[in-house]
């Protein structure tokens, strides 16, 4: 693969001597061969123009569903992974939300292979536990030695304190990282919304905050007691963002995340009784929203993710007390950070966070393997079906104002726009 890529203006915050500047990219089997001011094209290049091109580092996200196996309805590896590309992002953390659930290196193998040969890497996470039922450790060490970066029985809390701690223990041996989702499902109890004025107005159960806050603050008293790598792949709440921050300051070997849906919505939204808005944990307070945004400028919040979970319409279109949980964001992680932060600190975020998962960082240098995302940061458009590139379509973001069009992606010896 030969490209040239003509007029980009790179954003790249760890590289001052490029950062916002307009370059010519070439890049040559793969490889970034030069970066200068003005390459004269070739016979043999692809030559690349878009308006008001941009260039970063290949976007990151480190929580993904998508169906296959036993929900290829929902979404199938491969399309999902061309959503991925089309929505800039290079590399992503798969949620093992499959039936059955990744609880083996067979599965994990499975999942690698099928998304061999895609220019948006897949990076499987395997259960932490057998079939996911939170009773038995499951095979952490043959999961990881067969390609799995981390382990999570996805959107299920562990109820268990004496399970985690010895997932922290076992795992420490070979630097397995350990998720755990912060829910104590006896506090959370048969609630499905945020708990406060507006669950009371629509008369539908709340969650409170409470029940995020203990979950993780027990998580925290077993890691400071055992040590080991945990991550907490997203939470909703201010109380949340102040916890894991102490938790740091403690040296604590800590991570998290939050879904780019709880930086942009309030629970006001459930007035409409639109199902897309049923998410877990749920969408919470303005007051929240803040502190979210601000653990995220400050570091105490390492990562934003799409949360990206394809829904069938079956399991959404019905009742807003039954209706699965979830909402699709691939297509929006840009362009809804975009809008809440600057494009430098939108791009920060979607570049980050390789390293806490074992995946090799990339960057915009001479010599480098071309792992680029390609964008425009000031188009502006309203979110409709014609922009949604997953097979399930449940979003909570349709009708919204994006700000940002990506264009797609260069990687793994690849061109995807």
């Amino acid at each position: 693969m030969n490209i040239l890529l003509k007029s980009a203006t790179i954003v790249d915050h760890t590289n001052r001597k490029l950062h916002f500047k307009k370059r010519d990219i070439l890049i040559t089997n793969g490889i970034i061969e030069e970066i200068s001011p003005l390459i004269k094209p070739a016979r043999n290049l692809k030559t690349v123009k878009f308006k008001n091109l941009h260039v970063s580092a290949g976007w990151f996200d480190s929580s993904v569903s998508f169906g296959e196996p036993g929900f290829e309805e929902r979404e199938t590896i491969k399309n999902g992974l061309h959503v991925a590309a089309r929505s800039g992002f290079t590399d992503i953390v798969l949620n093992g939300n499959t039936y059955p659930p990744p609880d083996s290196s067979g599965a994990i193998v499975f999942l690698k292979n099928e998304a061999k040969g895609q220019p948006t890497k897949l990076h499987p996470l395997g259960t932490l536990t057998m079939r996911a039922e939170g009773s038995d450790l499951a095979e952490l060490y043959d999961m990881q030695n067969s390609g799995a970066v981390g382990f999570y029985d996805y959107k299920r809390s562990i109820s268990n304190s004496n399970l985690l701690k010895i997932a922290l223990q076992y795992s420490q041996d070979f630097k397995g990282l350990v998720f755990s989702f912060p829910m104590d499902d006896k506090i959370m109890g048969k609630g499905i919304v945020n708990e406060g004025i507006s669950s009371t107005r629509v008369g539908l159960k709340g969650i409170p905050a409470l029940a995020e806050e203990l979950q993780i603050a027990r998580d925290l008293f077993i890691l400071e007691y055992t040590g080991g790598c945990l991550h907490i792949p997203t939470i909703s709440s201010g109380g949340s963002v102040k916890i894991i921050g102490e938790a740091k300051k403690k040296g604590l070997n800590v991570s998290c995340g939050v879904a780019i849906h709880n930086l942009m919505f309030t629970d006001d939204v459930l007035d409409s009784f639109d199902s897309n808005y049923k998410v877990l944990p749920p969408l919470r307070t303005k007051k929240d929203i803040s502190a979210l945004i601000k653990g995220l400028k400050d570091g105490t919040i390492d990562f934003a993710t799409s949360d990206h979970t394809p829904i069938d319409i079956e399991e959404k279109r019905i009742e807003f007390d039954n209706a699965a949980y979830g909402t699709i964001g691939l297509e929006n992680a840009f362009g809804i950070l975009n809008q809440i932060f600057d494009t430098e600190m939108a791009v920060k975020l979607l570049s980050k966070g390789r390293e806490r998962f074992s995946i090799n960082p990339v960057s915009i240098e001479k010599g480098a393997p071309a792992n680029l995302t390609l964008f425009d940061p000031e188009s502006e458009y309203i979110f409709t079906k014609s922009h949604c590139y997953s097979t399930s379509k449940n979003s909570m973001f349709f009708g919204t104002k994006m700000k940002g069009k990506v264009y797609g992606i260069i990687a793994n010896n690849q061109i995807f726009v």
